[in-house]
């Protein structure tokens, strides 16, 4: 229960921010380069999160092959970057970004709760009717809710790099089914260079909850390793939602 309070109520701790998406955009470019973790709150896009954890994993800006990009870095820690937004998946179905890992975590496991750590994720919500919940989920979202006074996110989807699962794996996380994970990466065979990726989060909600999605209204990037006590190091690149898979050098 601690570990789904930290890792999705967060997403919410902040303000909505004035992002205003027009039908007429091909694309919607989440900037890395906007962030300033110097900077108060209120004047940011990327936010640091604020977890319960000794530990936070620290994020920097950095260039990388002449490109400013965010170099994460994790010891037996927890944390990640938020950007608010609202974005109709249906109308941006496609998610493209690029990542780089120096490695996996060796005890990594997805589907228990002590293996829930990844070098690189990308963790996107979703503004879900609580009211769409059957009366099992009510009863759990109202036994969260007893824990605190921010909204919950009742729906969302994580692209890790794993270390063991098979790459395209799409399977409930340890701690909730209102969260999915989906393996874009796993192993190390490709650590220590630039992976661009291309998911279509349409598709993907809809074999992880066999529904239609709702708006998008955050996206987190993550780099944590406190549950399995290890470390990790990972860079990430701009996120950028299309209309239409395109290919495009971040």
């Amino acid at each position: 229960m601690r570990q789904y309070l930290r890792f999705t109520l967060l997403i919410f701790l902040l303000p909505a921010l004035n992002i205003t998406i027009t039908s007429a955009q091909e694309s919607i470019r989440l900037d890395v380069s906007q962030y300033d973790r110097d900077i108060s709150k209120e004047d940011s896009t990327w936010t640091m999160m604020e977890v319960q954890s000794d530990n936070l994993t620290n994020y920097s800006l950095i260039k990388n092959q002449g490109k400013k990009v965010i170099k994460a870095t994790s010891d037996d820690a927890a944390g990640g970057l938020i950007y608010l937004t609202r974005i109709d998946p249906k109308e941006y179905p496609i998610i493209e970004w690029r990542w780089k890992v120096e490695g996996i975590i060796e005890n990594g496991n997805f589907r228990k709760k002590n293996g829930d750590d990844y070098p690189a994720r990308i963790y996107i919500t979703f503004d879900y009717d609580k009211s769409n919940l059957n009366f099992g989920d009510r009863v759990k979202y109202f036994a969260i809710k007893t824990f605190t006074t921010y909204r919950i996110p009742l729906r969302a989807l994580n692209y890790i790099w794993a270390n063991q699962a098979k790459q395209g794996t799409i399977a409930p996380n340890p701690y909730t089914d209102w969260v999915y994970m989906i393996a874009a990466q796993s192993g190390r065979s490709k650590s220590g260079q630039w992976v661009v990726e291309t998911q279509n989060i349409l598709e993907d909600y809809r074999d992880a909850f066999g529904e239609n999605p709702p708006d998008i209204t955050g996206v987190a990037i993550m780099t944590d390793s406190d549950n399995t006590g290890g470390s990790a190091t990972a860079y990430y690149g701009d996120i950028v939602f299309r209309k239409t898979a395109a290919s495009t050098s971040r």
